[in-house]
């Protein structure tokens, strides 16, 4: 049987895992009766800690209070952690890199040496390079993050990529990262479609509009979505490239952001993506170390072969 003040933090570290638990099954891992259970929760009470009754059954759950309990994580979680906040040290989220830097202090100092000593062999033979372009207010992230949560229509200014900035109205679906940049997928109101947005270039309007029903999706792969809308669909041309490699191999050349590979068999796929720039494609194209065939469209086909020729008469 455990001693009251190990157990109290047993019982703690239960009550933060994200479900319901019945006076029961909390006896049963504590190795201790439904009375004493209840005697734990009401000490835990005491000190602070909200653990509400759960409606309708003999259970508990612990809720949101005004101060931030311990967090009392496992091994692997633990780690987790401490690898995210030093990602996050020189991430793309402005302004919380020095908040990162001083909660992954606390974290290591209270590390176990068998744990402590995997963060820092990690850290030693990982050469980090520091995010460059445009971040985002993490205030930003947040409050449309909630946006999102809640089902509330967002008023925002944007700024396209030309620099000009509009007032828009969306109803905001979901946020997506593709490791360089955060983006929002929506549904644009005065635009009556979905739209993709990126979070450096928005600032939103407070407060938020009325709630609104979800749609459906754009598509089931979010990630596939966004990647085609970045990569192509803005574009004034939007070439169709065989790739004579598989889909796996080529994934590994080209970024999410640049085009999207769809797989046709084991030694080909094929690249969807675009540019306002028929000799931008024409230049990217040519510098794969990759056999490819170009199919669309015609402009970018006869370009390549003008380029070619006027590149074979310079070496001749």
């Amino acid at each position: 049987m455990l001693e009251t003040s190990a157990r109290l933090l047993r019982l703690l570290s239960l009550l933060q895992t994200p479900r319901d638990w019945s006076g029961a099954d909390l006896a049963e891992r504590l190795g201790v009766g439904v009375r004493t259970v209840r005697r734990d929760v009401d000490k835990l009470r005491a000190l602070g800690y909200p653990v509400h009754a759960t409606p309708g059954v003999s259970g508990y759950r612990l809720g949101a209070g005004a101060n931030l309990p311990p967090l009392l994580l496992d091994d692997e979680e633990a780690i987790a952690v401490a690898i995210g906040l030093r990602t996050a040290a020189t991430g793309t989220v402005a302004g919380i890199e020095e908040s990162s830097v001083r909660a992954l202090a606390k974290l290591e100092q209270v590390l176990p040496s068998r744990l402590r000593h995997r963060v820092n062999l990690l850290r030693a033979v990982t050469v980090t390079v520091p995010a460059t372009g445009p971040t985002v207010d993490p205030e930003t992230l947040t409050a449309v993050a909630a946006a999102c949560r809640d089902h509330h229509r967002l008023r925002f200014d944007y700024r396209s990529h030309d620099g000009t900035t509009s007032v828009r109205t969306a109803e905001p679906h979901r946020l997506v990262h593709t490791g360089r940049r955060w983006y929002l997928v929506g549904w644009d109101v005065e635009r009556a479609g979905w739209r993709t947005y990126r979070m450096d270039r928005l600032v939103p309007r407070v407060p938020t509009g009325p709630r609104f029903t979800p749609r459906a999706a754009p598509d089931v792969d979010l990630a596939a979505y966004l990647s085609h809308g970045v990569s192509t669909a803005v574009y004034r041309y939007q070439a169709r490239v065989t790739l004579h490699v598989s889909a796996e191999v080529a994934a590994e050349r080209i970024l999410p952001t640049v085009g999207v590979v769809e797989a046709v068999d084991p030694q080909s796929c094929l690249l969807h993506t675009g540019s306002n720039s028929l000799d931008e494609l024409a230049i990217y194209l040519g510098l794969f170390d990759l056999p490819f065939t170009v199919h669309e469209p015609p402009e970018l086909i006869t370009r390549i072969r003008a380029v070619a020729a006027r590149l074979t008469d310079a070496v001749r």
